[in-house]
């Protein structure tokens, strides 16, 4: 499917309160520990260097320490340290493949992903220049020197799952390509990082849950229906701000496309999706097993501290500026949104200056990473950049005005004789 495919969009859309059809099921609570976390992990990212000036102020705006309080609402302030550094890392690692410089460049998300991975495998090594792996690097050594065998493992293959999925996406954004809903919703399982959410709530608390207890087909099934529950409000709140970065990378386009529905149409697709899957999940926890006394007290402290991240992150969509600009939004049983205005793509900003004979890289990336992707200088005498239905039109302008110019000097000038055969061919253009 293609994004050509979508009908126009209309002026505004409206939005239930997608709060209201999770919360009977899944408790929201606040940290108190949250503002003291803040300050400490606000200086570890000022020295990590990812944004400066408005930027940075513009991405911590978005408040993702309260994020944090509201979604492990029982960590201790060591813990919750972690986690809010975790929501930094995972943000503006996203934001450089959604809208920053590697945008619809996956070979360059690729050399990310390659750094960022490489600080898994050789955790004791120095932290490498890239900030973004960096502060990965920070946060795996916090979470192995509390975190079980089992969340460690759990923890690393999530992150890989979800690496992957950031170059797979920025391949279809490349392409232009809108997968189907079907696909769509299991890739979406994994570029929201919904594994790695489950594995930090098992460190936030240090449980320790058996590796076997994890691969229960019931706990399959609601860790699915789980991550589609705190996925799909992100993807309703957050489209109207995709599509006018010129992201179409979102479950509302599918149902567009493979429905070939309008907008608000979509939308209550979607909100009705979301309704049934909060059902699938009482539905599936009722059938839970037992796995012995030990066991199934850590799990009753894990499902509820689940369904808090889930709800704490439902909540934390509407109360921060991120997605509906400043709009009041909260404790509203539906709301009219204003579909944005496409953006103008801001011009590249220059990286540092190269060296003599190396090749500039994108912002914050290797520049030697990026030697495969220098461009050839473009030749004098190279065609502006217009299309070719215009080329054409420009060529059969100039043609017939040609033609033109030589019947009326026949005409004008019958002393002069017609060009012979010979010299018309030897100055054929």
């Amino acid at each position: 499917m293609s994004v050509e495919q979508l009908r126009p969009f209309p002026s505004h859309f409206r939005l239930k309160d997608l709060t209201a059809i999770s919360s009977p099921v899944f408790e929201f609570k606040l940290n108190p520990h949250q503002e003291e976390a803040a300050r400490a992990t606000n200086d570890w990212f000022d020295r990590r260097n990812v944004y400066h000036s408005l930027k940075k102020k513009r991405f911590l705006s978005h408040r993702f320490d309260a994020y944090a309080g509201m979604s492990f609402p029982d960590a201790d302030v060591v813990h919750l340290e972690t986690c809010i550094a975790f929501f930094l890392w995972a943000f503006s690692f996203d934001d450089l493949s959604d809208e920053g410089a590697l945008q619809s460049k996956p070979d360059a998300v690729q050399v990310g992903v390659d750094i960022s991975m490489e600080v898994l495998r050789n955790p004791d090594a120095p932290p490498p220049s890239f900030p973004y792996a960096a502060m990965l690097h920070d946060i795996w050594r916090r979470f192995r020197s509390t975190a079980s065998p089992g969340a460690c493992n759990r923890f690393f293959r999530a992150v890989e799952s979800w690496m992957k999925s950031q170059v797979e996406q920025a391949r279809n954004r490349a392409t232009d390509e809108i997968p189907s809903v079907e696909d769509f919703i299991v890739l979406r399982r994994r570029t929201i990082g919904g594994p790695i959410v489950e594995a930090m709530v098992e460190y936030s608390l240090d449980l320790k849950i058996p590796e076997y207890v994890w691969d229960h087909p019931i706990l399959q099934e609601m860790s699915k229906a789980v991550i589609d529950i705190m996925t799909w409000p992100n993807d309703l709140c957050s489209f109207n701000k995709e599509q006018a970065d010129g992201d179409f990378q979102n479950l509302v386009f599918c149902i567009m496309i493979e429905r070939d529905c309008d907008l608000q149409t979509a939308v209550d697709v979607l909100t009705d999706m979301q309704a049934q899957r909060v059902a699938d999940y009482v539905r599936y926890k009722a059938q839970l097993p037992s796995f012995g006394p030990e066991v199934d007290a850590e799990l009753v402290r894990y499902n509820a501290a689940i369904e808090q991240y889930t709800q704490g992150t439902v909540v934390w969509y509407y109360q921060s500026p991120r997605y509906f600009r400043g709009q009041d939004v909260v404790f509203k049983p539906e709301v009219v949104v204003p579909v944005y205005e496409r953006t103008t793509p801001a011009a590249d900003q220059p990286g540092p200056a190269p060296r003599k004979g190396s090749i500039a890289a994108p912002p914050s990336l290797p520049k030697s990473s990026f030697a495969s992707q220098s461009k050839p200088a473009k030749s004098l005498l190279s065609w502006p950049r217009i299309s070719i239905q215009y080329r054409s039109r420009v060529s059969l302008l100039l043609i017939v005005s040609v033609a033109c110019l030589l019947y009326v000097s026949y005409v004008s000038f019958p002393a002069f004789p017609p060009l012979s055969p010979r010299f018309a061919v030897a100055h054929r253009v």
